[in-house]
């Protein structure tokens, strides 16, 4: 029981890290990095918050449901009572599970809309970095693997 108690726990850890991975622009994954990019000139037209909603990889009601079917079956000394309160329990802790997974990998980001210095405009989320970023300034965006970050023009 024990061991089995260590594993589910060590399963909860794994998720809580897995949800602290950063989209911050500031942060650059390693595969990015020695690759080259494509920069585009652009001024941004204006900024607004938005939320990311948070992800649902399934690790949240995974753990939650294993906890909760372990501790609702230890709730009753009769057998056929401890089955069914470890299944209720594990709905719960899997329904509860999912929620915090959803709520913990929330994110405040900022929609900006740019325009290229050939005219077009385009719309780009990303999450809130030290950078303040306003309407009029002079802004790079630069595309890495699909990916795109949009930060402050050098002078």
């Amino acid at each position: 029981m024990q061991k089995l108690v260590n594993t589910v726990l060590a399963l909860a850890v794994v998720g809580v890290l897995g949800g602290c991975a950063s989209s911050s622009p500031d942060v650059i994954k390693r595969g990015d990095a020695q690759r080259m990019s494509q920069v585009e000139d652009a001024v941004v037209l204006s900024v607004r918050t938005v939320t990311v909603d948070g992800s649902q990889s399934g690790i949240g009601a995974t753990v939650g449901g294993v906890v909760g079917a372990i501790g609702g079956f230890g709730g009753s000394g009769v057998q056929r009572e401890a089955q069914v309160l470890g299944v209720i329990a594990g709905v719960a802790g899997a329904a509860a599970g999912n929620a915090i997974e959803r709520m913990s990998t929330r994110e405040e980001a900022l929609e900006l809309l740019v325009q290229l210095k050939g005219g077009e405009r385009r719309a780009i989320v990303q999450a809130k970095g030290a950078e303040k970023l306003e309407a009029g300034d002079a802004v790079i965006i630069v595309t890495t693997g699909g990916k795109v970050r949009v930060t402050k023009a050098p002078k």
